[in-house]
C-alpha cells in the first residue's frame, strides 16, 4: 500500500468517526526538513533524539504499523 491509498483510508476512517481529516503526504516535508537542519546543528545526539521521537510515534495508538 503506497502513501496515498493510506491517505484515503484513514480520510474515510475520519469521516466515519467524525474526526479530524488527516494531512495529505508531502505536506509537512519541507517543515521536518528544517527541524532535522535545527537538530544537526545543535551538536550530538540527534540520531538518539530521532530514535526515540520514531519510536514513541509507533507507539502510539491509531498509528498505521508495517
Amino acid at each position: 500500500m503506497n502513501a496515498m491509498q493510506q491517505h484515503m483510508i484513514d480520510s474515510y476512517r475520519a469521516s466515519v468517526l467524525g474526526t479530524p481529516l488527516p494531512p495529505q503526504p508531502g505536506v509537512h516535508d519541507w517543515q521536518v526538513a528544517r527541524e532535522l537542519g535545527a537538530e544537526m546543528a545543535r551538536g550530538p545526539g540527534l540520531l538518539r533524539t530521532l530514535r526515540a521521537r520514531l519510536h514513541r510515534a509507533a507507539e502510539r495508538p491509531g498509528t498505521p504499523s508495517g
